[in-house]
């Protein structure tokens, strides 16, 4: 089976437990405004790879993953969008004994229950608590993640919230409390929240495909800013 990947990250250290290797899948139905992988979003772009020849570039790295206890990460772009791809890999990571982790906003076109039996850890991206804040800051239909939801709550597989925290936009304590709430509503097998700092880093290649930046203006937030909102409202 073929799948199309944007990038293949050898040593990442943020996606995940330990040493990872991280795949970034190409393709994205989404256009979040703090984006910073645009080139991500065609589908049909990137590089094709086959399963079989994936597997044999994470294999290279197990020695890296049995001492930090690590493995292998897939992000995007979506990854859902080549599910059966992705399926299997981690069948054969799995096989492996090789600990497997999907990063994803839950944008796929659903059937994911065989997916999450071969899933160790999912760190879930919440985009909005509500259908409004949801098109307003990505352009999609809250529905379609909420579908993946409720295949997160029936498998019971290990949860990392990540939320993308945008100055005068989603920064608010307000905002923070309506967040809490749908975790615990939505997500409840969550054992961690991530809040991440929105930043600049990203706006190079906007310029590069000739989009318009959808944040021009907006400021990066400090990652003591973000700290600060985390032990507000989830440290406790």
């Amino acid at each position: 089976m073929e799948g199309r990947i944007l990038s293949f990250e050898s040593m990442g250290l943020v996606d995940g437990p330990g040493i990872r290797t991280v795949v970034f899948m190409q393709g994205c139905p989404l256009r979040c405004k703090f984006c910073h992988n645009p080139d991500s979003w065609e589908c049909g772009a990137g590089q094709s790879i086959s399963a079989e020849e994936l597997f044999a570039k994470i294999q290279r790295f197990r020695p890296y993953f049995k001492r930090s206890g690590g493995g292998v990460t897939f992000s995007g772009g979506e990854p859902l969008l080549q599910k059966d791809f992705v399926l299997e890999v981690f069948k054969m990571c799995k096989a492996a004994g090789i600990h497997t982790c999907l990063d994803t906003s839950g944008v796929g076109r659903g059937g994911y229950g065989e997916l999450l039996r071969y899933t160790d850890l999912v760190l879930y991206d919440v985009k909005a608590v509500d259908a409004e804040g949801y098109r307003n800051i990505c352009g999609g239909n809250i529905a379609v993640t909420e579908e993946f939801q409720r295949a997160l709550r029936e498998s019971g597989v290990e949860t990392v919230i990540r939320q993308v925290v945008v100055p005068g936009i989603n920064d608010s304590g307000e905002y923070m409390e309506k967040l809490k709430s749908y975790i615990q509503e939505k997500i409840p097998q969550a054992t961690k929240v991530e809040l991440l700092p929105y930043h600049l880093m990203g706006l190079h290649k906007y310029k590069k495909l000739g989009i318009a930046e959808p944040l021009a203006g907006v400021p990066a937030m400090s990652k003591a800013e973000a700290e600060k909102l985390y032990k507000e409202y989830f440290e406790n």
